[in-house]
């Protein structure tokens, strides 16, 4: 990625506009564009990046990802692009036109998928002279236990389930993947020392259970060899959310254990 606009390191640096030393990226997880936008300009100062997912992508269309990037935001597509070689690579190639830095491919779509992804990314990037996304892979989804896996008919075994597909991954081209921390120590072992690793399935010691089931605590995961650190509840449905924002930030830069 020489001579890119941007860098990504095990430092957490994203771009030469954005905070150094903050690996949140804030899962605008909510219900209507407003309030996605209202929370995005609040946070702007004080994370690294914003999360568009399915629901919000769904309501409020490529528009939201135009909005964010236009007061300055960088943004991850979170679509989980799953299908064809072919009609993936298109998918991707219409992302970099929106300009978002991190978008999303299950690993499950097998080998040739990924390495489409990854080559449509770069092929549209270098015609518009940017630089290209980070493609990231997702591996087993941070909802899933052993007994979900079995009953769709995965190898029971998380952890090898998502190391089988990290390798295939690394050797498809990605230079990222979507993974729970719980798998960090693992992949580290496994992948290349470059390559990024987003981890959902953050939460706060004051977070409520709900459907994430492999979860770490934001200092935990980073110790673990994470990048970057995809928060949501945690934030947007605190009271205060650039407080919550902050309060994790903290703890993230704290000496503390």
């Amino acid at each position: 990625m020489a001579g890119s606009r941007f860098r990504m390191t095990r430092q957490w640096c994203w771009c030469i506009t954005r905070p150094v030393n903050n690996p949140i990226i804030v899962a605008l997880d909510v219900s209507t564009p407003e309030r996605a936008l209202d929370l995005a300009r609040k946070l702007l100062p004080h994370v690294g990046a914003f999360k568009i997912g399915s629901e919000l992508f769904t309501s409020a269309g490529p528009e939201m990802v135009r909005q964010i990037r236009g007061f300055g935001g960088m943004v991850f597509l979170d679509l989980k692009f799953h299908d064809i070689p072919n009609t993936v690579a298109k998918a991707v190639a219409a992302a970099v036109r929106l300009d978002v830095q991190m978008l999303t491919i299950h690993t499950s779509g097998g080998r040739e998928m990924m390495k489409a992804a990854e080559e449509s990314a770069q092929a549209a990037a270098g015609s518009l002279g940017t630089a290209a996304p980070l493609v990231l892979g997702v591996t087993v989804l941070t909802s899933l236990d052993v007994a979900s896996i079995s009953e769709v008919g995965m190898q029971a075994d998380i952890g090898r389930q998502v190391e089988r597909l990290a390798v295939l991954a690394a050797e498809s081209g990605l230079r990222g993947l979507v993974c729970s921390p719980l798998e960090v120590v693992a992949l580290r072992r496994l992948v290349p020392e470059e390559l990024q690793l987003v981890t959902p399935g953050i939460r706060t010691a004051d977070s409520r259970n709900d459907d994430q089931k492999r979860t770490l605590s934001p200092k935990e995961a980073l110790g673990a060899g994470a990048n970057w650190l995809v928060i949501g509840r945690p934030i947007y449905a605190a009271e205060n959310p650039v407080a919550a924002a902050e309060q994790i930030l903290k703890s993230i830069q704290s000496n503390e254990p």
